[in-house]
C-alpha cells in the first residue's frame, strides 16, 4: 500500500471576472486492485469527496451502501437497485455463512456472480451478530429500535425484546460460540474464520471481526470488549490472503471518550486499508456526534472511513461534516416494508386511515417511479391487502429518497454549499442536528 498527499491549485471565476485561486487538499491510497482518493473542496473543513476504486467499479463518496443482508435487497432486482442510483451493496457474513454457506457462494464466483450485482460490494464481519444474539438480545438493543435508548424512552417505546430472551451467543477471547437461528445448531466464529468466509464471499471491502457493545454496557465491560476487538483486528490482518480485497479495521469503545480515543489510535496504527466506526454510539444522537468527534480525527486521511448502521438524513450530515465517506443501514428498506415512508417533511405511515382516499403521491417533490405513477391511496390499499407490490413500491421510494439525498450532499460539498443544504433539509424535517461541529 502506498500513500501520497498533494495540494492541487484550483482556479475559479471571481466576482470581478478574474480568476481567484483556491486549494483542494488531495490524499491518495493505493493497494492491490483497490485505491482511494479524497479531495477537500474547503481545506478548513473535514467534509470531503472521494473515489473508492474497486475491481467492480468506482464508488463516489460520500455514499450510502444499500444493505442486502442475504445477498438480496429485499423486493428489488439488482438492475432496479442500480437504476435508483445505488453504487454499492453490503451483505451479511453471519447470515450467508449459515445459509447457503460460503462454499456455494464461492462456486458462483463469489457474491457478485451469485446475486448478479455488478458494482462494488461490502461484507460485514459477523461481529454485529455477536452483539445482537448476546447482550443485545438481553437488553433489546437493535438496528432500529433501541439503538439510542434515551430517544426510545422519550418516544414512549420500550426496546423490543428487552429482558424477554436469554443469550444465544457466548463470547470468549478466541471468538464466539452461538446457536444458529436457522436450525438451532451450535456454530463458532473466530477472526480467522470470519476472514476465511469473507474471502470466499468475495466482496471488494471486508471488515475485521469485532465485538460491538450496547449503550447499556458499563465502561468496564466496554473496555474488555474493546481489547478483544483490538486483538482480533491483529489476527484478521494475519489471516487475510486475498490482495484484491480492502480490509477495514473497526473502532470500538462505546460512548466513553477515553476508550474511543484509545481504540481509534490503536486501529489507526495497524495496516488496514480503511476504517469503520461501529458499536454503541451512545444513548442519543447527541452522543453519536461526540463519538464521531472522539474517533474520526485519529483515522488517517488517506484511507476511507465507514460508519456502521447509520441511515437517517440528520445522521448523514453529522457524519459527512466529520469526514465520513460511506454508510450502511437497514432502515430505508426495513421501514419501507412496514409502510413507513420518507418525505421531505418527515416520515409517514401509509397504512393510516387518513390516506384511504388520498390521490396524491407519497412526496410531491419526489421523482421516483412510485411517486410518479401511484397514489398514497393505492399504496395504502396494497399494504392493507398484504400485497407484495406494496413492499416493492415503498422500497423503491425510500431508497430513492436516501440515494438522492446523498447525491445532493456530494454536489453541495463540491459547490461549498453543504451548510445551506443541511439547513434546508433539516429545516423541512424539523430535525435537530447533533451539535459539536465547528464551522470556519
Amino acid at each position: 500500500m502506498t500513500t501520497a498527499i498533494e495540494v492541487v491549485p484550483e482556479y475559479t471565476e471571481s466576482s470581478g471576472g478574474g480568476q481567484a485561486r483556491g486549494m483542494i487538499w488531495s490524499v491518495h491510497m493505493t493497494m492491490a486492485r483497490v485505491s482511494f482518493e479524497a479531495q477537500y473542496p474547503d481545506p478548513r473543513l473535514p467534509a470531503r469527496l472521494g473515489r473508492l476504486v474497486t475491481p467492480h467499479g468506482t464508488l463516489e463518496t460520500p455514499a450510502f451502501t444499500v444493505v442486502g443482508t442475504q445477498a438480496t435487497v429485499k423486493g428489488l432486482l439488482p438492475a432496479q437497485v442500480t437504476q435508483l442510483g445505488a453504487q454499492a451493496v453490503l451483505c451479511n457474513t453471519y447470515h450467508l455463512y449459515l445459509r447457503p454457506g460460503p462454499d456455494i457462494v464461492a462456486a458462483h464466483g463469489g457474491l457478485h456472480g451469485f446475486m448478479q450485482w455488478p458494482g462494488p460490494m461490502f461484507t460485514d464481519s459477523g461481529g454485529y451478530q455477536v452483539f445482537s444474539l448476546g447482550s443485545g438480545m438481553e437488553q433489546g438493543i437493535g438496528k432500529l429500535v433501541g439503538t439510542f435508548p434515551d430517544e426510545d424512552v422519550s418516544r414512549g417505546r420500550r426496546p423490543a425484546g428487552a429482558g424477554s430472551h436469554g443469550k444465544l451467543s457466548r463470547v470468549d477471547d478466541d471468538g464466539v460460540t452461538f446457536r444458529s437461528h436457522v436450525d438451532g445448531s451450535t456454530q463458532r466464529l473466530t477472526p480467522e474464520r470470519s476472514i476465511e468466509i469473507q474471502e470466499k464471499l468475495g466482496a471488494d471491502v471486508i471488515l475485521a471481526f469485532d465485538e460491538p457493545t450496547s449503550p447499556l454496557d458499563d465502561e468496564e465491560y466496554t473496555r474488555q470488549a474493546m481489547g478483544r476487538t483490538h486483538r482480533w483486528a491483529e489476527r484478521c490482518l494475519s489471516a487475510r490472503r486475498r490482495p484484491d480485497q480492502a480490509l477495514y479495521g473497526v473502532v470500538q469503545g462505546g460512548a466513553y471518550q477515553v476508550l474511543r480515543e484509545e481504540s481509534a489510535a490503536f486501529i489507526a496504527g495497524l495496516p488496514f486499508d480503511g476504517f469503520a466506526i461501529g458499536g454503541s454510539l451512545g444513548r442519543s444522537k447527541q452522543d453519536m456526534a461526540k463519538v464521531l468527534d472522539w474517533s474520526a480525527p485519529s483515522l488517517p486521511a488517506d484511507r476511507p472511513r465507514h460508519m456502521l448502521g447509520i441511515g437517517e438524513p440528520e445522521d448523514f450530515f453529522a457524519c459527512v461534516e466529520r469526514g465520513i465517506d460511506t454508510f450502511d443501514c437497514v432502515a430505508p428498506t426495513r421501514l419501507a416494508r412496514h409502510g413507513v415512508l420518507y418525505t421531505a417533511t418527515g416520515r409517514i405511515t401509509i397504512t393510516q386511515a387518513r390516506f384511504r382516499e388520498d390521490r396524491g403521491p407519497i412526496d410531491a417533490g419526489c421523482a421516483c417511479s412510485t411517486c410518479r405513477d401511484f397514489t398514497r391511496a393505492y399504496l395504502r390499499h396494497l399494504f392493507v391487502a398484504d400485497e407484495l407490490l406494496g413492499y416493492v413500491l415503498a422500497t423503491i421510494h425510500n431508497l430513492h429518497a436516501i440515494l438522492n439525498l446523498m447525491a445532493r450532499i456530494r454536489a453541495a460539498i463540491a459547490a461549498g454549499t453543504l451548510q445551506a443544504l443541511k439547513a434546508d433539509v433539516l429545516g423541512r424535517l424539523g430535525a435537530a442536528a447533533p451539535e459539536g461541529v465547528a464551522h470556519a
